[in-house]
């Protein structure tokens, strides 16, 4: 195969280089025809996005390739990623997608497919529909004529099935009358349902960048540019704020003071919130290798057991369907609390910490920095070649005075860039510090000589 097409998680890239409209068109007769061949029971296929001037292009063209071998295709338009999901069983389509490159630039754009149960695809599918995207001769003959031709038609009206879902996974015993909420909604997906789902479940909500254009989706705005919900959440003495990103699927959360609250600090408060409502599967919690040792001692110290995947939500979710957990996160704000949501969600990860806040009756700077965070150091090295980690000399020595040491590292190669990303983590910070000059020392020689 000349072309990779799936990433880490779906197709992305600089939409009209990379993700032209032509491949688009290409991809969708590829998903049609795989999900023709498994079975496909209804003959519909959800289709959402995101709010990027590429959408439209996009979109377009994946409803010609859907139509084209045979697929009647259900547009709903700019809707969050994790509703996409949700929608796409709760409507008995045989498959969702959903048009977003997530917290990218608005210049690049993505693909994510959704099986009919609202679960992303596996590595084998997606494997499977990049072979027939290949097959020039298949995508050929699946073409349909005729009254086999696919047709479209757009809805607008099912953001109401979203936001009862999302109330749904709200205590009925909690309100969220008297609280005063910031919500940044990225310019992105979230600009309606967010803002509606709070105001009925009775929060005054004060929204900041909801006038999408196109072009400012993310755009110093949202999950990647907390400051600036920071420094509303102080001007409107609001009691927390809120940040998504451009699809949704991602939550940062600041406090009543401003601060912004670390990922690993919410896994942990939620972490113990589930646990004491009686409501965390297997007394289990799935982080990523990224999560910081503090987070594993709390946990440990409630009787909760950690159990750390490979980087990205995907992963989270394999190793939460394994271990038969149903909550799991990443520091990037990427929750998955499966009982609410297929994938990361971050309206239905934002209410569990605003049912939390409103049990406890404490003031959200209390509540959600409940552990102190092992020093971290982190380097991301260029390198002019891949050399196997195990065949470098002196790495393994190393790694091993580093645990010996009571430290932790990670060292792992970017899966989209010359880079080695070496994370070195323990209690004291001047020896993490001393202990990174050395590993860089090591690595710089052994790749870079």
């Amino acid at each position: 195969m000349t072309l990779k097409l799936f990433g880490t998680d779906g197709i992305r890239g600089k939409a009209g280089k990379f993700l032209t409209s032509t491949m688009a068109l290409k991809v969708a007769m590829a998903a049609g025809i795989y999900f023709k061949r498994e079975g496909g029971k209804t003959g519909r296929i959800l289709l959402g996005k995101d709010t990027r001037l590429s959408g439209y292009m996009i979109e377009d063209a994946i409803v010609s390739g859907l139509t084209a071998v045979g697929y009647d295709v259900i547009q709903i338009g700019p809707m969050p990623t994790p509703a996409i999901a949700f929608l796409t069983e709760d409507m008995r389509c045989d498959a969702g997608i959903m048009i977003s490159a997530s917290h990218n630039h608005f210049s690049d754009n993505g693909i994510k497919f959704f099986d009919s149960h609202g679960n992303k695809l596996s590595a084998s599918i997606e494997r499977d529909i990049e072979a027939i995207y290949s097959d020039d001769v298949l995508i050929e003959d699946s073409q349909t004529t005729g009254d086999k031709i696919g047709s479209s038609k757009r809805i607008d009206d099912v953001i109401g099935r979203y936001i009862v879902q999302l109330k749904h996974s709200f205590p009925k015993r909690a309100t969220l009358m008297g609280l005063r909420i910031v919500l940044d909604t990225a310019n992105g997906a979230g600009y309606k349902v967010g803002p509606t789902v709070l105001e009925e479940l009775g929060a005054e909500v004060i929204t900041i960048h909801r006038t999408p254009n196109g072009k400012n989706i993310n755009d110093n705005c949202g999950a990647l540019y907390p400051n600036n919900l920071a420094k509303e959440v102080k001007r409107f003495r609001a009691d927390v704020g809120l940040a998504l990103d451009g699809d949704a699927d991602r939550v940062v959360v600041v406090d009543e003071k401003g601060q912004t609250v670390h990922g690993d600090h919410l896994i942990g408060a939620l972490a113990k919130y589930l646990k004491d409502e009686g409501n965390l599967n297997k007394a289990g919690v799935v982080a990523t290798v990224m999560s910081n040792q503090g987070l594993q001692e709390f946990l440990s110290k409630n009787g909760i057991k950690l159990y750390r995947s490979n980087v990205g939500d995907k992963h989270v979710l394999e190793m939460m369907q394994k271990k038969g957990c149903n909550f799991g996160g990443e520091q990037s704000g990427h929750i998955v609390m499966s009982d609410f949501a297929k994938t990361g969600d971050g309206l239905a990860t934002g209410l569990q910490v605003l049912a939390y806040l409103i049990l406890s009756g404490k003031k959200a700077s209390e509540l959600l920095r409940p552990f102190e965070l092992y020093p971290q150091v982190q380097e991301n090295l260029k390198v002019s070649k891949r050399v196997p980690l195990e065949q470098i000399d002196g790495f393994h020595k190393f790694v091993s005075e580093l645990e010996a040491n009571g430290m932790r590292q990670l060292v792992r190669y970017s899966g989209t860039e010359n880079l080695l990303r070496c994370l070195i983590e323990g209690k004291e910070l001047s020896l993490i510090e001393e202990k990174m000059r050395e590993l860089v020392t090591l690595l710089e020689k052994a790749l870079n000589g």
